[in-house]
């Protein structure tokens, strides 16, 4: 009699095709998605499981979604995260969507990272974030047969080690996709905006007013960023250089990337570092609260007068606007709870 184990039978992952927004579709390139990482239905499954398991911790306190809740646009609502030890970071926990058109590559708030899979690797063993041990967790899920056939569906082996595993949170996080706010769906010709709305885009958009868009995207970028580096005058002396830090170029000093505006209903407290903790601090920085340093953006054109000036009026109305950026059924997405 000829056994088999379950190595010899042959797993085809079946290929997992993105839902993309017909905005996304219409204009922005394709999203990346790396050759030795294609979406697969069983690799996805597996990287939603390790999401949520907090087995990644080295207490086992603690999971990715821990600091990323879906319901929060994967965010945790805190100026800074606090570790499996009780230990605050120094960084705001950035929301997860879209991140398949983050062409560049660069992740987190300096850019250290490059590349999902990459990015998945330093918060686990992170002492201050999850404070766990690869090899240890390996061995870990390695000991569940659950687990083992998971790996053996998603990538054709039962070999489990941080590659694999980032490999599956990578393919899952690929996967959140926010596109259906309220201005997606009136650019889409489905409703209307208000009168404060429209007039809230308008200042967003006029380069004499509130001139967002350089850095956060517009009508033609539904990413509602530009995932560049930007010293947007939060301070006149460094006690974080950013992006400075990763590059080791002073020019770069300063700089963090600039986040999506999708969500921000969800996603307070603001900037690298949780320092504003409504949208009407985060429209008064720009506004008026502007600090010059060397390394300040050139977009940042009105910054010896503090900033753009606008009336009480415009600022009501670009919150108003900024707020019909923020995508309810994404954090209401069964795909992407627990």
């Amino acid at each position: 009699m000829h056994c088999t184990s379950k190595e010899d039978e042959i797993y085809i992952a079946v290929p997992y095709n993105l839902e993309i927004p017909i905005l996304f579709a219409d204009k922005l390139i394709p999203p990346i998605i790396p050759a030795n990482n294609l979406l697969t239905i069983e690799g996805v499954a597996l990287g939603k499981k390790l999401f949520f398991d907090p087995v990644l911790s080295g207490d086992e306190t603690q999971s990715c979604a821990s600091c990323h809740s879906p319901q929060k646009s994967f965010t945790d609502q805190q100026p800074f995260s606090i570790g499996v030890s009780g230990n605050s970071g120094t960084r705001n926990a950035m929301p997860l969507f879209n991140l398949a058109w983050n062409f560049d590559e660069r992740f987190a708030w300096d850019g250290k990272e490059f590349g999902l899979e990459r990015q998945a690797l330093e918060p686990v063993s992170n002492p201050i974030e999850m404070h766990g041990d690869w090899k240890k967790i390996g061995r870990k899920l390695a000991a569940s047969s659950s687990y083992k056939d998971l790996f053996l569906q998603a990538f054709g082996s039962s070999k489990i080690d941080s590659t694999s595993i980032t490999k599956a949170i990578a393919q899952f996080e690929r996967t959140l996709i926010s596109g259906n706010a309220k201005f997606d769906k009136y650019l889409r010709g489905e409703t209307s905006l208000t009168a404060e709305e429209q007039n809230g885009f308008a200042v967003f958009m006029d380069e004499s007013k509130g001139d967002c868009f350089h850095c956060h995207g517009s009508d033609n970028n539904p990413l509602w960023t530009d995932n560049k580096f930007h010293n947007n005058g939060l301070d006149n002396v460094f006690t974080d250089l950013g992006f400075g830090a990763v590059t080791g170029d002073p020019n770069d000093n300063g700089k963090f990337k600039s986040p999506s505006i999708r969500n921000l209903v969800f996603t307070a407290p603001y900037m690298h570092d949780g320092r504003f903790a409504t949208l009407e601090e985060v429209i008064d920085h720009y506004s008026e609260g502007l600090k010059k340093s060397p390394t300040i953006d050139p977009l940042m054109k009105r910054v010896n007068e503090g900033g753009v000036q606008l009336s009480v009026v415009e600022k009501t109305n670009l919150k108003a606007f900024l707020q019909t950026l923020s995508d309810y059924d994404f954090v209401r997405n069964p795909a992407f709870q627990k």
